[in-house]
């Protein structure tokens, strides 16, 4: 699970527990600017993730780390789709953060605002 939260102009994600070991990152620091919007997606998790590298992937289980598709690199920590969002990015590292979070409305609520500004 992740926790999302706007820090000035940044958005930081900090990746939370064991989580940390199998997504391979603790904390991810993105500036606003290159921040698309954020959506609740619990249907994400019967998407395509593309190829592993590095990260952990058991199916039902968990989908951590990197994962390589259709060109894009694409972060993912999630256990519960239930609970998935995805913030789209642009001009980053990653395409996407697809990420688990315990509230995902307040989530995406929150980087829109901060997105809005």
């Amino acid at each position: 699970m992740a926790t999302v939260n706007i820090d000035g102009d940044t958005l930081v994600v900090e990746i939370e527990g064991l989580d940390k070991l199998w997504a391979l990152k603790s904390r991810l620091a993105i500036p606003l600017a290159n921040v698309r919007g954020a959506t609740a997606d619990p249907g994400i998790a019967r998407e395509p993730r593309g190829i592993r590298a590095p990260g952990a992937y058991i199916p039902n289980v968990i989908t951590a780390g990197t994962f390589h598709l259709d060109g894009e690199k694409v972060f993912w920590d999630v256990h519960d789709a239930r609970k998935a969002v995805v913030i789209e990015l642009a001009d980053e590292r990653y395409a996407r953060l697809v990420i688990e979070v315990e509230d995902p409305r307040a989530v995406v609520a929150l980087v829109e605002k901060a997105v809005s500004r």
